[in-house]
């Protein structure tokens, strides 16, 4: 049943909520709280349960419109069994893989959102900051003048003096930044995860007004 619309978590951006509202629906989740004395019988700290009900709560079941990276990130959100992370502490699945990409989408040990497998390569510092995000994106894309994408060395050339950065994405080894006409969005978690940079892309979003930088 798509009752999305009518449960638009609060704390969003009114970009983002208007997104999420408009192009998203909610499906079933995993039903976590079920799962509470099994979890602790195998030894899952009870803190840790509590942060993967929270996180369903929140956007379980959750399906968004594809993000334009990572072959489009989590087809829904619906989170599994927690597990210990490689660098410590608890991590849990953030939902099933859209495409056949070699990493998993995570949720990490404080929160963070982002690629785990063998290694661990937050993105954003939350699940919000995910799904603002690929708000984002989607609005660049539709109110620019311009779209222009750069990768590798030349993503290290880009002037970003006169930017700020934008808050709401929580930015960690991806970022946006925000100009007097123009969104950048710089992604380098595929170029971390696999310990290349060449795989490190910017996407210049150009030639936006008010309305088009901010939403």
């Amino acid at each position: 049943m798509n009752d999305y619309p009518t449960r638009v978590p609060d704390g969003l951006s009114r970009r983002a909520q208007s997104f999420a509202s408009v192009h998203g629906l909610r499906l079933e989740s995993l039903g976590a709280e079920q799962y509470r004395g099994d979890w602790s019988e195998r030894g899952i700290p009870e803190a840790v349960v509590d942060r993967v009900v929270a996180f369903e709560e929140r956007w379980g079941g959750v399906v968004l419109p594809p993000a334009p990276t990572y072959n489009g990130g989590p087809a829904r959100f619906c989170p599994d069994t927690p597990e210990r992370a490689p660098a410590g502490g608890w991590w849990f699945w953030a939902g099933d893989q859209r495409a056949a990409v070699p990493y998993s989408f995570m949720v990490g040990p404080r929160g963070e959102f982002g690629l785990g497998t063998w290694r661990w390569v937050p993105l954003h510092a939350s699940v919000d900051g995910w799904v603002e995000s690929v708000a984002l994106a989607h609005h660049a894309a539709m109110w620019a003048k311009q779209i222009t994408k750069v990768a590798g060395d030349d993503v290290d050339a880009l002037e970003l003096g006169s930017y700020e950065p934008v808050p709401e994405v929580e930015g960690l080894a991806d970022q946006w930044w925000r100009g007097t006409d123009s969104l950048i969005a710089v992604h380098t978690g595929q170029a971390e995860f696999f310990s290349r940079p060449d795989y490190r892309t910017a996407v210049i979003y150009s030639g936006l007004d008010h309305w088009g930088l901010h939403g």
